[in-house]
């Protein structure tokens, strides 16, 4: 049988889009049908030995060319950032896999689920891109999402502050209202696509939620107060802010207190 860490290593350093996609769907087939094995010996490589595809071209975030929302070139834009983020997603997912060992099988199950998710998701918005008779690399993309990868390469509980319970849910703070706007813009498929990818992040994040309080107690760490210092190390290290027009309810949902959602809108202000 083969493992999931074989996958993980397979899928980080492959290089190709194509090839991506299906190791990541096979994996998870095999793990439904518990045919995947959850542990291995093998060394973890370097996080900057991490392989992506040739294209799209990746500009720093300042560098990003501005386009209307309102143009179909701007929509074009909208679409292909978006399917970007999932695509990045997708490393984000298996790495967390590859990068952090002796954990409970169910950790690895989940990880894994999210990555097959991402998965999903991008090939509905690539779908979506072809409408606009673009693929995703035909335009650039930023370089930012991959930095938090490698700034929590070496620690798991930072990594779980970081991306899901903050890159990740910024998403179900601006979502909701994207699909208001598709509503308004007539466009149904839109709307179907990014409530199918909404509906799943709230998901995402609740395991990042789940794993962060579980790790923080076998470390015997006061998880509201642990969250909080993480995420001031970070913007205070990185510079920038935390974005406020927090959606209560999603990260209620997403498995954030009402003591940390009222520690974000005061420190978002």
């Amino acid at each position: 049988m083969q493992s999931v860490f074989d996958f993980a290593e397979k899928c980080l350093h492959c290089g190709e889009r194509k090839e991506l996609l299906a190791l990541t769907h096979k994996a998870w087939r095999l793990a439904e049908n518990n045919e995947l094995v959850f542990k291995s010996e093998n060394v973890v490589l370097p996080i900057e030995q991490v392989c992506f595809p040739k294209s799209p071209r990746l500009l720093p975030p300042r560098e990003m060319p501005k386009r209307k929302f309102h143009t179909q070139e701007g929509l074009a834009a909208f679409f292909h950032a978006i399917a970007h983020v999932e695509f990045v997603a997708i490393y984000l997912a298996w790495d967390i896999v590859y990068r952090f060992r002796d954990l409970p099988e169910s950790f690895y199950r989940d990880w894994l689920r999210v990555a097959d998710e991402e998965a999903q998701h991008f090939s509905l918005l690539r779908t979506k891109l072809q409408t606009f008779d673009i693929d995703y690399g035909d335009l650039p993309a930023h370089s930012g999402l991959w930095d938090l990868a490698q700034y929590t390469a070496s620690d798991l509980l930072t990594r779980l502050a970081l991306v899901p319970r903050n890159m990740e849910a910024h998403g179900l703070d601006v979502t909701p209202p994207l699909i208001e706007k598709f509503k308004q813009l007539g466009d149904d498929n839109a709307v179907e696509i990014l409530s199918r990818i909404l509906t799943d992040e709230v998901g995402h994040v609740a395991l990042g939620s789940k794993w962060f309080k579980w790790l923080c107690e076998k470390r015997n760490l006061a998880a509201e107060n642990t969250y909080q210092t993480l995420l001031l190390q970070y913007y205070t290290e990185k510079g920038g802010s935390l974005k406020g027009n927090f959606n209560h309810e999603m990260r209620l949902l997403a498995g954030f207190s009402e003591a940390e959602l009222t520690w974000l809108n005061a420190q978002s202000r």
